[in-house]
């Protein structure tokens, strides 16, 4: 947060949806009690809608599950809505973003995910570049985020294809200091 970070984001896995098994929402009241950077779940997780009273109970301002891991997205983000909350959908590399397309009137949120989801470290798949400039051009107005890959040399083309939000997180334990991280990210899509 003293790093200049505009929002917390917490990768929630289930040992399910992708193999590692990281935390619940115990953690992200603990975080959301620091300060008053906003607190965002990312539910890498098989059933989320089963997470959400608990993130949202957590001061969670914004909860992202995967398209991939429901058949009612458009319920699912109507719900969280009604709770208070920012819905986003995030989209793994080899789904198509068409999947995102019905929700338009209910999206708060997309996460182009620009690595396979479950660790962290890896380079970004060029190809979901491609995915935010089609995204940005059907919906000019919607916030997207894009995860994995994110470094000051992949940032500006994501930026440039449309991106609006990052979330960087190896990069960031790489640099220096995370304030200089986050410095160079920011710099870099000036």
């Amino acid at each position: 947060m003293e790093g200049g970070a505009d929002w917390i984001h917490l990768d929630v896995m289930d040992g399910q949806f992708v193999p590692p098994i990281t935390f619940g929402a115990d953690l992200a009241a603990s975080v959301v009690k620091i300060g008053s950077v906003p607190v965002e779940a990312h539910l890498m997780t098989e059933t989320p809608d089963r997470h959400f009273d608990a993130f949202v109970s957590a001061g969670c301002r914004r909860i992202i599950f995967h398209a991939e891991a429901t058949a009612h997205a458009h319920r699912l983000c109507q719900n969280l809505r009604e709770r208070g909350v920012e819905a986003g959908v995030a989209v793994n590399p080899g789904t198509p973003i068409d999947v995102l397309q019905s929700l338009g009137g209910v999206l708060d949120f997309a996460l182009v995910m620009t690595v396979n989801p479950g660790w962290g470290g890896q380079a970004l798949i060029r190809s979901c570049i491609d995915k935010v400039r089609t995204l940005r051009a059907e919906f000019p107005d919607l916030a997207i985020q894009c995860d994995g890959g994110v470094d000051p040399n992949s940032i500006k083309e994501l930026w440039d294809a449309g991106c609006t939000h990052f979330v960087a997180g190896s990069y960031l334990v790489r640099e220096t200091s995370i304030e200089e991280g986050i410095r160079r990210l920011k710099e870099a899509c000036a």
